[in-house]
């Protein structure tokens, strides 16, 4: 799957690049769907690196898992969701030692999540590196009422905790590794317009 190229935005909203190998004792690979096809090519720029990788996917519906198998890492964990690898993501980051290196690939939800396990560990976020592919669905916030929504692919949508129609905006929190959505109609009740689908 070809990278999707964001529109220009305001500063808080994340940019990503392209993955490429960096000299390190141990590599950190964290990637979700079509985030394997970033990891793949960073395995064709330096197949090296993988005898002191781990590899930690969730396959979101693909078939990518014996592909970064084949790539023989030191380690591979494959998992149903984020939820499910997280305690062994904060693991990764809490035994690690000096010279790892981070990499993430895959949705926004995904890699704003392991960034700000690498960040309480320590690891400052312009020091991992990031490729965005698949799906640009986003994690919000509702500002309302903090809850979480994930995988929100339309605008406006309807915040899954307190019901509210929400505007998604490109103002993004690090700590919260999600966006912040506000109430659209929140002056004028019930004036909600039709939900189009992100970058359409």
């Amino acid at each position: 799957m070809s990278k999707f190229q964001f529109p220009p935005s305001i500063l808080s909203r994340p940019t990503y690049g392209t993955l490429s190998p960096q000299k390190g004792k141990s590599h950190l690979m964290i990637a979700d769907g079509d985030g394997a096809l970033a990891i793949l090519d960073l395995a064709k720029s330096d197949p090296t690196i993988m005898a002191t990788s781990h590899i930690i996917f969730i396959p979101k519906g693909t078939d990518h898992a014996e592909k970064l198998r084949a790539l023989n890492p030191a380690q591979f964990y494959e998992g149903p969701s984020y939820a499910a690898a997280e305690t062994r993501i904060q693991r990764v980051f809490q035994d690690a030692t000096m010279g790892m290196q981070v990499y993430l690939s895959g949705t926004e939800g995904l890699m704003g999540q392991a960034q700000n396990e690498a960040m309480k560990a320590g690891i400052p976020h312009e020091f991992i590196q990031t490729e965005h592919r698949g799906s640009v669905a986003r994690r919000m916030q509702c500002v309302h009422c903090k809850g979480i929504t994930e995988d929100v692919a339309t605008d406006p949508f309807e915040c899954s905790h307190c019901g509210l129609n929400l505007f998604v905006r490109d103002h993004y929190s690090r700590r919260l590794a999600a966006f912040q959505a506000v109430c659209i109609d929140a002056e004028d009740p019930g004036n909600v317009p039709d939900k189009v689908e992100l970058y359409k």
